[in-house]
């Protein structure tokens, strides 16, 4: 099999929404590599298949901008309307903010960019959180004479011998396409198979890649950029691999440096990786063995073994599965961000679950984690203060994809039971607002688009193995609906997922049959905390149904990408397609009002 160039089409296809026609401008398909000749045949599950197919992981894209942008009109109101609860209320005794205090979240979670070095908006100066690792000294970063001079990786990728990467390809114009290229236009970053690209979509050539690496066998399942530190000369990019191993890229110098290598800290795949925001060094991994690690980019990788003996595993446990633990009610910190063994990673490590983590995502206000794992749970986290703060169960399956809307007030879980669901971790009771259903199977990514979100009303999107794109619209008023009042919740019998041995400990059951945790029984004050922290899946009676304002069939493969722009919606499927739909003119949404009328 040879390796093939991108493809740029312009297939005709649009949808119809409330404001007006999407209209897909364009199509590119990503190459999707062979093979490397040191693997197996891999077989095609189809059993009338003539041909094996290279197996995919899925295309997730990341969408860079270099110039300083106005912010999307939700983001003015990132403080003023969000009251939090006690739980996740603003830290007391407060010191120095993060750097990202300009920085908001998208979709996915990562740092979009309102502006570099211009002051940032009154309302948003309120948006600040202590950094990550405050108080530690051994975590502040060594001062250089010049900011401007970043610190790139040691090695350099273009003459490295290393078997994990199996080739690289540079454009020969690349020096002359970044010089000569628009300041205002998106960079990509795109994973395919065992390959990553790098392309620069405002070109008129974007079809050329700018770079594209191929690995020996591993897969990128997830990448990210640093906003605080990307700019014209400079840009760090972090990779996870399905072999547990990270890359720290630096494209414009083509240098690298891996992390984790052999699995030395941790063996399993990263499902997910993101910079933590504010943070020049730090990122977050998320492995499949229920962990969320903690890595410095410049510090060497060692051995990693608990540090605490209170955290290890209980007695006649020492596989290291944390059984004994009761995940429910908290996190097992198996290393803190505040120890002093810090001159090699991991930074800290958490152990969440024993079951894998899909997928992650930071607040707007840089204080806390969403996490979705495959055991059907929503984590509401404070990685500052590294608690647990509140759980949260799907229907049945597992959670594969979370966000958080602009402001902070609502998270967005998507799942293997066909389901969006909109939580407000900021109530109280952490209430579950309402079940979207509209996917006709797994739900792989949701956003909010917050070109379209004011003080009271919201749009999110949402893509799924159904190969559809569904559009949603919820507002405060049509969802807050006066539930009635239930003086004692059943818990055993709210969901046919529980165990009946998580049932028997949620009921307060004591007896060694059902006890999780083997040192103790469960206290009133055991039983006070999770109420606290673990809320019951809300019976569908009492559960408002949300149907999409749009549905469409976008690709002809499963979908697993999804991003919001200014100018339009960018869609990825599992075999390589990034699809461009441009937003509605005003000239076409008043022809289609007029229309109507």
């Amino acid at each position: 099999m040879i390796e093939t160039n991108n493809i740029l089409s312009t297939p005709e296809d649009h949808f119809l929404a409330g404001e007006g026609t999407y209209v897909l401008k364009e199509d590119l398909h990503l190459a999707t590599p062979p093979p490397h000749p040191s693997e197996a045949p891999i077989l095609n599950p189809n059993p009338l298949a003539t041909n094996p197919q290279p197996a995919t992981a899925g295309t997730r894209v990341s969408l860079i901008s270099l110039d300083v942008r106005a912010p999307p009109p939700a983001f003015f109101r990132l403080t003023s309307t969000t009251t939090l609860s006690p739980s996740i209320a603003e830290h007391p005794s407060e010191g120095r903010s993060s750097n990202d205090a300009k920085f908001s979240s998208d979709g996915e979670g990562r740092g979009t960019s309102l502006s570099d070095g211009a002051p940032p908006t009154s309302s948003l100066t309120a948006v600040s959180a202590p950094a990550f690792g405050e108080g530690n000294t051994l975590l502040a970063p060594e001062k250089t004479k010049d900011v401007n001079k970043r610190r790139k990786p040691k090695n350099n990728m273009t003459k490295s011998n290393s078997s994990f990467i199996s080739r690289v390809i540079i454009n020969e114009a690349l020096t002359k396409k970044l010089s000569e290229r628009a300041t205002d236009g998106l960079f990509a970053f795109a994973n395919i198979n065992r390959a990553f690209q790098w392309l620069d979509l405002s070109s008129s050539t974007k079809a050329d890649y700018l770079t594209k690496i191929l690995f020996t066998k591993a897969h990128c399942l997830s990448h990210d950029v640093n906003m605080l530190t990307r700019g014209p000369g400079h840009m760090d990019v972090i990779m996870g691999f399905s072999t547990g191993e990270i890359i720290w890229w630096e494209p414009v110098s083509q240098r690298y440096t891996r992390l984790n290598k052999n699995g030395v800290i941790n063996k399993t795949p990263v499902s997910q990786i993101r910079w933590i925001p504010g943070s020049e060094n730090l990122f977050l991994a998320a492995h499949m063995d229920g962990s969320l690690v903690v890595y410095d980019k410049e510090k060497e990788d060692a051995i990693f073994s608990p540090e605490e003996e209170e955290t290890k595993p209980n007695a006649g446990e020492d596989d290291g599965t944390a059984k004994g633990i009761d995940f429910k009610k908290r996190i097992l910190v198996l290393k803190s961000v505040h120890s002093k063994n810090q001159k090699v990673n991991p930074v800290a490590l958490w152990k969440l679950s024993n079951q894998r983590i899909n997928a992650f995502a930071f607040s707007p206000d840089n204080r806390h984690l969403a996490v979705g794992s495959e055991d059907g749970t929503l984590r509401i986290i404070d990685y500052l203060k590294e608690e647990l703060l509140s759980l949260f169960y799907a229907y049945y399956g597992g959670l594969t994809c979370v966000c958080w809307s602009p402001d902070g007030k609502y998270v967005l879980t998507g799942g293997q039971d066909d389901l969006i669901s909109i939580w407000c971790p900021s109530e109280g009771d952490g209430s579950l607002i309402a079940r979207c259903q509209g996917h006709m199977s797994w739900v792989s990514a949701v956003a909010f688009d917050p070109w379209r979100c004011d003080e009271r009303n919201y749009r999110f999107g949402s893509v799924g193995e159904d190969c559809r794109l569904c559009l949603w619209d919820f507002n405060v008023g049509m969802l807050h609906r006066p539930k009635a009042k239930v003086s004692v919740r059943h818990r055993g019998s709210v969901s046919s997922r529980m165990t009946a041995l998580q049932r028997a400990e949620t009921l307060g059951t004591t007896t060694s049959a059902t006890r999780i945790r083997s040192n103790s029984a469960l206290s009133t004050a055991d039983g006070d905390d999770d109420d606290k922290i673990s809320h019951p899946v809300e019976p569908r009676s009492r559960t408002a149904i949300l149907p999409p304002v749009m549905t469409k069939q976008a690709d002809k493969d499963p979908l697993c990408w999804l991003e919001f722009t200014e100018d339009a919606i960018m869609t990825s499927c599992n075999s390589g397609h990034l699809r461009t739909w441009n937003r509605p003119s005003d000239s076409s949404a008043q022809a289609d009002q007029s229309s109507e009328s």
